[in-house]
C-alpha cells in the first residue's frame, strides 16, 4: 500500500514540475537568430535591404569563412554595378583585406598594390591611415631574423614612419610607433653583430662605423650599451696597435695613444650618463677606473628615463628563445615599449670617415709642438722693366709701336697715352684708346740681289778633252748600273734559273 502511494505522489510531482515548465516556455520571449560575427565589417550592424549592402554583407560574410575570390567577385559586382554607392570605400578596403588576409608572397603583393590605390582615391578618408598601417604590416609579417636578409625590414620602417607622419591624428599611431619600435630593435641587432665581428677581427675602423651607426640612429636599442662598450674597446685596441708600431717616434705614439684613450674613455662615460640602469654600466665603471679617468655621475633625469626604458622591457625566457629557433621571424620581445622612436632618416658613420679621422689624428700628433709658420706675405706683381719671379706675377708686355717713316722698324718704345683731340667730344662716353698717327708706314726699299759667281772667268777658255799618246782620245769609263733599279726584266744566269722568284 505504501508503493502505491509512494508512485502516486512520485506522479504528481511531475506532472506538476512539466506543467510549470510548460508555462515558463509560453512566457519566455521567442529567440532571435543570432547575427553573424562581422568583426571586419563596421557597416555589419545597418539595417539595409538596398541591393548594395545586401552584396556587401555578402561578401564580408564569405570572407569571414576564408572564400577569398567569392568575397572578391561580389565586391567587384557591387563596385562596377553600383559606383556612386555609399559602400564603395568600405569595398574597395576589402578587396585589399581578402589579399592580406589570403597570404602569401604574390597574395600580399597585391595586397599592398589595393591599399596603395586606396590611399590615392581616398586620400582624406579616415581608412587611408588603415590602408598605410596594413601596407607596413605587410612588410613586418615578410621579416626576416637579423642574420638574413634586411629589406623587408627596412620597407617596414619606412612604411611605419609614412604612416605615423602623414596621419598623426590617427587612432592607430600608438600601435604603428610600437611596430617601428620592433623594426628599429631588429635593424639595431642586426647592425651591432656585424660591428662586433669586426671588432673580434681588429678591424676597428668598420667596427667603430657600425657601432656607432647603431648609438646615433637607435637610441631605443635594448643592447645599446653593449655598442658603446664595443666603440670603446675598438679605440683601445687602436691604441694597443700604435704602441706596437715600430719605426714611429715615440712622443708621436705617445700623443696618438692618449688621443684614442681619450675617445675610449668617450664612449665608456657615455654608457653611464646614457643608460645608468643597462646591464653592462658596471664593465664601463671598471675600464674607466682601470683607465685612471674620471668616473661621471648620471644626472636624476636620466636615471629615470633609462629605468622606465628597462622596466617597459620583457624578460626573454627559454620558450622565446626556442620558438626564435623556429619560427620565421624574428624575435622582438626586448624592444622598448617606451618613447618615440627615431622617426628622422639614419644617419650611418662609415669606414671612410672613421679612417679620415685617424689620418687627422696622426697629423696632429706629428704637427704638434712644432712652432707656427707666420702667415705667408701678399704676394706684389713685378715692375714694368723687372724680370718676372717664378713666385710673383708680372704685368703685360710692352706694346710694340709702330714704326716710324723710313726707319727700318727695329726697337721697342712705350707707347704714351695720346694727347687730347682738338676735335674729340669732351663729354662722350667711350673715348678712343691707342696712337695718334695710324699712318701706314714707308716701304722700304728691297737690298741688292747677290753677285752671280761664274766657274769660267770671262776671257779664259775651257781645258782641252785629255787625248793618249797615239792621238786618240781616251773613251770615259762606262758607269756600273747593276745597283740601280730598272724596269726592264734581267736575264738570269747560272743557278739563278732555278729561282721562280
Amino acid at each position: 500500500m505504501k508503493r502505491l502511494s509512494l508512485k502516486i505522489s512520485a506522479l504528481a510531482l511531475a506532472i506538476l514540475f512539466l506543467a510549470g515548465v510548460s508555462a515558463q516556455a509560453r512566457d519566455k520571449k521567442p529567440k532571435h537568430k543570432k547575427n553573424q560575427d562581422l568583426s571586419a565589417n563596421p557597416l555589419a550592424n545597418v539595417a539595409s535591404k538596398q541591393p548594395d549592402k545586401e552584396l556587401f554583407d555578402k561578401a564580408m560574410i564569405a570572407l569571414k569563412k576564408g572564400r577569398f575570390d567569392v568575397a572578391r567577385l561580389d565586391l567587384q559586382t557591387m563596385l562596377n554595378t553600383y559606383p556612386e554607392s555609399e559602400y564603395r570605400m568600405r569595398a574597395k578596403l576589402a578587396v585589399g583585406d581578402s589579399w592580406f588576409k589570403e597570404g602569401g608572397t604574390a597574395a600580399l603583393t597585391q595586397a599592398e598594390a589595393e591599399y596603395k590605390d586606396f590611399i590615392t582615391f581616398f586620400p582624406q578618408a579616415p581608412e587611408a591611415a588603415e590602408a598605410q598601417m596594413k601596407v607596413a604590416d605587410i612588410f613586418y609579417q615578410q621579416m626576416e631574423k637579423p642574420d638574413r636578409d634586411y629589406l623587408n625590414a627596412q620597407r617596414a620602417e619606412q612604411e611605419y614612419r609614412a604612416m605615423i607622419n602623414q596621419f598623426p591624428d590617427s587612432t592607430l599611431v600608438p600601435r604603428a610607433k610600437q611596430k617601428l619600435r620592433d623594426v628599429q630593435e631588429v635593424l639595431a641587432e642586426r647592425e651591432t653583430q656585424i660591428g662586433l665581428y669586426y671588432e673580434s677581427r681588429e678591424q676597428f675602423p668598420a667596427a667603430i662605423a657600425r657601432l656607432k651607426t647603431v648609438v646615433d640612429t637607435f637610441p631605443l636599442y635594448s643592447k645599446s650599451d653593449q655598442a658603446l662598450l664595443g666603440i670603446g674597446d675598438a679605440y683601445a685596441g687602436e691604441a694597443r696597435n700604435i704602441q706596437m708600431v715600430a719605426n714611429l717616434p715615440g712622443a708621436i705614439k705617445e700623443r696618438l695613444h692618449a688621443s684614442y684613450l681619450d675617445r675610449a674613455a668617450e664612449a665608456y662615460a657615455r654608457v653611464i650618463t646614457r643608460y645608468p640602469m643597462a646591464p653592462h654600466v658596471e664593465d664601463a665603471r671598471d675600464r674607466l677606473v682601470a683607465m685612471n679617468r674620471a668616473v661621471p655621475e648620471p644626472t636624476p633625469e636620466a636615471i629615470a628615463e633609462n629605468d622606465a626604458e628597462e622596466r617597459s622591457r620583457q624578460a626573454i625566457h627559454f620558450t622565446d628563445k626556442t620558438l626564435g629557433m623556429i619560427k620565421h621571424g624574428p624575435t622582438v620581445v626586448e624592444a622598448v615599449h617606451v618613447g618615440d622612436p627615431s622617426l628622422d632618416d639614419p644617419k650611418r658613420t662609415l669606414a671612410p670617415q672613421i679612417t679620415k679621422e685617424n689620418i687627422a689624428m696622426y697629423q696632429a700628433a706629428v704637427n704638434a709642438g712644432k712652432p707656427v709658420e707666420a702667415p705667408a706675405a701678399a704676394v706684389t706683381p713685378t715692375g714694368v722693366n723687372e724680370p718676372p719671379r717664378s713666385d710673383q706675377p708680372s704685368q703685360a708686355p710692352l706694346q710694340m709701336a709702330a714704326p716710324a717713316a723710313g726707319g727700318t722698324g727695329v726697337g721697342v718704345s712705350i707707347v704714351s697715352a695720346p694727347a687730347a683731340d682738338q676735335n674729340q667730344d669732351p663729354n662722350a662716353v667711350v673715348k678712343p684708346v691707342g696712337p695718334v698717327n695710324t699712318a701706314l708706314p714707308a716701304a722700304e726699299k728691297p737690298g741688292a740681289a747677290p753677285e752671280q759667281v761664274n766657274d769660267i772667268k770671262p776671257g779664259s777658255t775651257p781645258a782641252a778633252p785629255a787625248t793618249a799618246a797615239d792621238g786618240k782620245k781616251k773613251k770615259a769609263p762606262k758607269a756600273d748600273l747593276s745597283d740601280e733599279s730598272s724596269s726592264k726584266k734581267k736575264k738570269k744566269k747560272g743557278l739563278g734559273k732555278l729561282n721562280p722568284f
